[in-house]
This record gives C-alpha cells, sequence and structure tokens, in this order.
C-alpha cells in the first residue's frame, strides 16, 4: 500500500517515512534507510509538515525522521553515521529540547540500537466530511439540448459568431416562411 501511495505522490514525505519503518520491521534495513532519507529530502528544507490538512493528524518533524534514519544506520552497523545524523538532528530540534537526542547519542556511542519514531498507530487519513461529499459527480453542464436552424441546407457546425459569413445564406426560403 505504500509503495502504491508514494508512486502515486512521490513528494508524500510521510508515505516514505510509514514505508522506512515498515521496512525496518521487516529487517529490510537498507530499504528502510533509502525511505528516510527520501522522507528528509522530500521535507525540502522545512522543519515540519502538517498533514492535518489532507486528513492525517500527524505532524511529521525533520527531526524525527533523522532520528529514524540513524536507527536504521544502527541496524546496519553504521554507528558513526548514525552519531553524525543525531548531531544534525539536534539541529532540527525546535526550542533545543534535546533530551530525547542525547539519549539517542549515548546509546549510540553504545552501540546499542535505537528504536525509530513512527506515526501513532491507529493514525489513519481521513479527509474532512465537506471533502468526501465533494466527490460526488455533479453534472455541471445539464442535458444537452439539440438546436435546429431555420436556415435551409445549414451544415455548419459550431459558435454562430464563427460562422463564415455569405451573401444571402441567412434568408430563409420562400417554403419557410409559409
Amino acid at each position: 500500500a505504500f509503495d502504491k501511495t508514494v508512486a502515486k505522490d512521490n513528494s508524500l514525505a510521510v508515505g516514505y517515512f510509514q514505508r522506512g519503518f515498515v521496512h525496518l520491521q521487516l529487517e529490510m534495513y537498507e530499504d528502510a534507510l533509502s525511505d528516510y532519507r527520501m522522507a528528509f529530502d522530500h521535507l525540502r528544507k522545512n522543519p515540519f509538515i502538517d498533514y492535518k490538512q489532507l486528513g492525517l493528524r500527524h505532524i511529521l518533524y525533520a527531526w524525527e525522521v533523522l532520528y529514524s534514519t540513524a536507527a536504521a544506520q544502527c541496524r546496519l552497523q553504521q554507528w558513526e553515521e548514525a552519531r553524525v545524523t543525531l548531531d544534525k538532528a539536534v539541529v532540527w530540534r525546535p526550542e533545543g529540547r534535546t533530551a530525547i537526542l542525547d539519549l539517542a547519542l549515548e546509546q549510540v556511542q553504545n552501540h546499542l540500537f535505537l528504536e525509530p519514531m513512527h506515526v501513532p498507530l491507529g493514525e489513519f487519513f481521513r479527509p474532512r466530511k465537506k471533502e468526501v461529499e465533494q466527490l460526488d459527480s455533479k453534472d455541471f453542464l445539464g442535458k444537452p439540448k439539440v438546436i435546429s436552424s431555420i436556415i435551409p441546407n445549414d451544415e455548419y457546425i459550431g459558435f454562430e459568431p464563427l460562422r463564415p459569413q455569405k451573401q444571402g445564406f441567412y434568408e430563409p426560403s420562400a417554403d419557410a416562411l409559409r
């Protein structure tokens, strides 16, 4: 499902983030690392993306993506890269609240695995009712109407102002007047 999601919207950072978490659970560490890097790239240097507007009650923070990237690097025994990634996460952490990252740095120095961040279980994309109601098809044009011309031998198809002008063509015949 996540493969289909990111195929339809390859800029959906949270899709890569969630797929990375699933890859970690399936012990597909290289794929998880790749997904976390894609998620961070798709944040486009923003400190977070709020997905509430799309119907997911979650805010994806850059530092969480970097923390999870470090978790994947730990599984791959890339301890030095994980430390560098966590140092980068400290910069992205808002308001200097870095206690969780300080603890993570300590764990990496002791070569202990980190548990990755993820979207809270049970959170799904649920579009607002107003948006779903608008998905019903509406007939904005109405039913088609056939309009015939009173001009004999009229074979023109198109809009009236674009009709080629011919002398005497628009005068109804004697038969039409009767």
